[in-house]
């Protein structure tokens, strides 16, 4: 940054503070402030900066719009197509992802308050808030990207931020075998796997591509089939013509009206589905999946965090378990074996590059239910 972009910034800042004075001190006298904000402060940089050039004008007036009803330091990030993820550790340090790899910035905030105000303005149109008494928020952008907060005294350090970025064209399995993620033998394999109507389960630790790979295989869904997605938020893209799209809902600032997972997949299975497709699987919906999958609904994707596909089964048993039903593992382990057909592991490098590794078919063993590897990088 440049000794002038360094003046631009200072100036902006005082003169949104300006702003920010005016208008309450017209609050109190029962003014009705103008509407146009931005003609406001387009007067007021008019009046307080005129002899800069116009072009630094211009620069200082965007200042003020951004951290006045923008993201802040934020915007110029988000701009740029190719940054994945934005994370924000307090107002002095800030990362991004790009091509899976982490890096930092030199994007700051002026203070804890202007962090404080950047993420108000993020959850104010969603109807979500952030306090003390309700320290960590999870929430979705307009266009579907997804936004975590967690602030003192949970975060030590200040404030945490982070806005995991949607994308709007997703890969297709051509794309997939293009950057390596699949092989054309692999892709081959998944896509008549799919067609067939096996259950598939995708496992991977965060940022492996699950979602991705997920919605590249929902390709080879026959286009004539009813399919109903489920997530918490709504990032699956299908390319079928009949496709129902649910998403869960937290609850309000009173506690009240919570629809989870669970709620979603317990009235899917009422809705008619040729499929169901799930975004995640991370809780008690586990056994509801399973007992749908063991009562005719064949062929659902999903994923689930796990480091193995081995991993991903123990996993599903013991979400399934989180239900506090009172089945018996042993009856829960036999609707794994029944439901689950295959699983397919993914891995992020450290260069950032994702790969699916392992595909493993679900079949019985001695403890009930054992992976035979069928594919293996």
């Amino acid at each position: 940054m440049t000794v002038a972009d360094r003046h631009a910034e200072a100036l902006a800042g005082d003169l949104r503070r300006r702003l920010v004075e005016r208008r309450r001190a017209e609050a109190i006298a029962g003014v009705v402030a103008d509407d146009d904000l931005e003609g406001a402060v387009t007067a007021l940089v008019s009046e307080q900066a005129a002899v800069l050039s116009e072009g630094r004008r211009s620069q200082v007036r965007e200042l003020i719009l951004r951290d006045t009803v923008g993201l802040g330091p934020l915007e110029e990030l988000l701009s740029d197509p190719a940054v994945e993820e934005v994370m924000v550790n307090g107002p002095d340090q800030v990362f991004i992802e790009r091509a899976g790899r982490i890096e930092p910035t030199e994007v700051r905030f002026g203070s804890e308050s202007a962090l404080r105000d950047a993420i108000e303005r993020i959850l104010a149109p969603l109807g979500r808030r952030v306090d003390e008494l309700s320290p960590m928020v999870d929430a979705r952008l307009a266009d579907g990207s997804r936004v975590n907060v967690v602030i003192p005294p949970l975060a030590v350090d200040g404030p945490m931020l982070s806005i995991r970025r949607f994308t709007a064209a997703r890969p297709d399995p051509a794309e997939l075998v293009a950057s390596g993620t699949l092989t054309s033998v692999l892709r081959d394999l998944l896509a008549e796997a799919v067609e067939a109507r096996r259950s598939i389960l995708i496992s991977g630790g965060t940022g492996s591509g699950k979602t991705t790979l997920l919605n590249a295989l929902s390709a080879y869904i026959r286009p004539e089939e009813r399919v109903i997605t489920i997530e918490d938020a709504a990032e699956l893209r299908l390319r079928q013509p009949h496709v129902v799209r649910l998403e869960s809902r937290p609850p309000s600032v009173e506690g009240r009206g919570e629809v989870t997972i669970r709620d979603l997949l317990r009235n899917a299975l009422r809705m008619r589905p040729d499929r169901i497709v799930i975004g995640e699987v991370r809780g008690r919906e586990a056994l509801d999946l399973l007992t749908g999958l063991n009562t005719g609904h064949e062929g659902a994707l999903s994923t689930v965090h796990a480091n193995s596909p081995a991993d991903a089964l123990r996993r599903l048993e013991t979400l399934a378990l989180m239900a506090g039903v009172g089945l018996p593992h042993d009856a829960i382990r036999d609707q794994v074996r029944r439901g689950i057909e295959l699983v397919v592991h993914m891995t992020r490098t450290p260069e950032g590059a994702r790969h699916v590794v392992e595909v493993g078919e679900v079949v019985e063993a001695l403890g009930g239910v054992g992976i035979r590897e069928v594919w293996c990088r």
